[in-house]
């Protein structure tokens, strides 16, 4: 199937090169490249490694960029790394020479990218702003972009590119409606809640699994009213295949929509089996359950959800879970989904079981270990039901740098390398903790010296194979945004952008955006206030 190269951990594309086809690098979303063979711990040091290009883009890089190595384009073979920009564009470029291969256009003849929509999170234009992903094979790259027309109406397109070219590919593109029987808290046309392009934004990372695109939906910033949408297609066709709303009922005990995917740009992730697991944000959670444990009204706000394959046009919640506070949670705005969810390679426990686990945090200052086979649904006493609830594992932050003292919430997705979990929460040092009988420990194994201010620091991990691993870091800033570089196993510092001067700056930082690693280069995305006359680039990192 066309679709399944998305499944792997790194496509080799040679012994010499290395794929990142998709957000955190698989579809367990652990931010591992285990393919780098050229970037160490002893040569990623200020004497020997730096910046290598800036190359100027027309917008802000709020995508994760993808890399393809060893690609033949124009009869030439390349190592390509592929931008997207929140100026509707999408880029190739060759990542040793940072020649353009091709750029294109997203926006349709008489359309700009949207207005921010009221809304100074993303700013000032809206265009593309979740993750693209590719099926090398295939010779695709999947997109969402945003637009408006002449008369002011806002459209939401999912794009079928050449990975060649830039063209738009057979039935490309098609604009992203749904529908969904319901009486919830946004409005409903005939007993329907139907979804608005100009209310939602694609901001989670596009999932590729078993031949479907999955694409799910937020609002900007709160506006009124939204709620939850994975909206599912058939990768060959890009016919709408599944659809899936997470609060088609309604209100309860005060609460009122708004349980979207935000995830801070990542993006479902997916099984070997074909199950797709998401996390919601607050909102509705129906407290009155069927008797097989399920909520009475279908409402999954601030849950941890696993989802069928699509099946007779839906997505099927197999299990979920949520905490015991979960109403009082979303009523604070406490909510589970400002993070991402990884699914841990298998952990063998204490008694010789395999273990299928799951790892989520968001701002309540806990992570939650649940078991895919049994994620532990609602329990009004207290979260025993997940496999392991890690009570306040980001204590509130001191550091004065970054407004303290203030809860360390959680507004990333975590990454993994060989036994360990990594965090970063706002303000808050980075934090690993290493598995020992599949279980985290109670305090971390080992942290950064430095604290990451709001929203955390975006994360990957580079190694050869269980050698030489390197944990990468952004450090966000409205003036200069910093690469760190630190060794994975103990977490002390090996390099940073700001230690040769002036040298290595690249303008600030992507808030949400991890940097990607692939055959010897780092790919960093950038944010300029292009309304305030500043440029937006692609930094690319690597030996001097």
């Amino acid at each position: 199937m066309s679709g399944a190269a998305a499944t792997a951990p790194v496509t080799a594309a040679s012994a010499a090169t290395a794929d990142v086809i998709t957000y955190h690098n698989d579809n367990q979303r652990t931010g591992q490249n285990l393919a780098e063979t050229a970037l160490t711990p002893s040569n990623v040091v200020q004497s020997g490694f730096g910046v290598q290009h800036l190359i100027a883009v027309d917008g802000k890089v709020d995508a994760q960029p993808l890399v393809l190595g060893a690609y033949a384009i124009d009869g030439a073979t390349h190592n390509v790394v592929y931008v997207a920009t929140e100026h509707d564009s999408v880029y190739a470029f060759d990542a040793d020479s940072a020649a353009t291969l091709w750029q294109v256009s997203l926006v349709a003849s008489g359309e700009t990218p949207s207005d921010n929509r009221g809304c100074t999170q993303v700013t000032p234009e809206i265009g593309i702003t979740a993750t693209p992903v590719i099926d090398r094979t295939a010779g695709s790259l999947f997109v969402v972009a945003m637009s408006k027309d002449s008369a002011g109406n806002y459209h939401q397109r999912l794009h079928a590119l050449s990975l060649s070219t830039g063209a738009e590919l057979a039935h490309s593109p098609v604009d992203i409606t749904a529908s969904v029987a319901g009486t919830g808290a946004p409005a409903t046309v005939n007993g329907q809640i139907v979804f608005d392009a100009g209310q939602y934004e694609e901001r989670s990372a596009l999932l590729l699994n078993q031949g479907t695109i999955y694409t799910s939906w937020t609002s900007h910033c709160d506006l009124e009213n939204y709620t939850g949408w994975i909206i599912a297609y058939a990768e060959t066709t890009l016919q709408q295949n599944a659809l899936f709303n997470d609060e088609p009922s309604g209100s309860q005990n005060g609460q009122q929509g708004e349980a979207s995917f935000w995830n801070s740009n990542s993006g479902p992730s997916a099984d070997a089996d074909g199950n797709v697991y998401a996390m919601s944000a607050n909102g509705v959670f129906d407290v009155i359950l069927t008797a097989d444990g399920f909520p009475s009204g279908n409402d999954y706000g601030n849950s941890i959800l696993k989802l069928s394959a699509p099946v007779n046009g839906g997505l099927s919640v197999l299990d979920y879970f949520t905490m015991f506070n979960t109403v009082a949670e979303s009523d604070s705005d406490t909510d589970l989904a400002s993070g991402g969810l990884m699914l841990l390679p298998d952990q063998v426990d204490g008694s010789g079981v395999t273990r299928h686990l799951a790892v989520g945090a968001g701002k309540d200052q806990n992570i939650y270990v649940v078991d895919r086979d049994s994620l532990g649904k609602f329990n009004t006493a207290n979260d025993d039901n997940a496999y392991q609830p890690l009570l306040d594992a980001f204590p509130a932050y001191a550091a004065a740098s970054c407004g303290g003292p203030g809860p360390s919430g959680v507004y990333g997705a975590p990454v993994y390398f060989n036994g360990s979990v990594y965090y970063s929460a706002s303000g808050d040092v980075i934090r690993g903790f290493k598995l020992a009988s599949a279980k985290l420990p109670p305090q971390p194994t080992v942290k950064s010296a430095t604290p990451f201010c709001y929203p955390g620091a975006p994360m990957s991990i580079s190694a050869n194979g269980g050698q030489n691993a390197i944990l990468w870091a952004v450090q966000n800033s409205s003036s200069q945004g910093v690469l760190h570089a630190y060794d994975a196993g103990t977490l002390t510092e090996l390099y940073n952008s700001t230690q040769a001067g002036t040298r290595d700056q690249f303008g600030p930082g992507s808030k949400f955006t991890p940097p990607t690693i692939a055959n010897g280069k780092v790919f960093v995305g950038t944010q300029a206030d292009t309304s305030a006359g500043g440029k937006n680039y692609l930094a690319i990192f690597g030996p001097l």
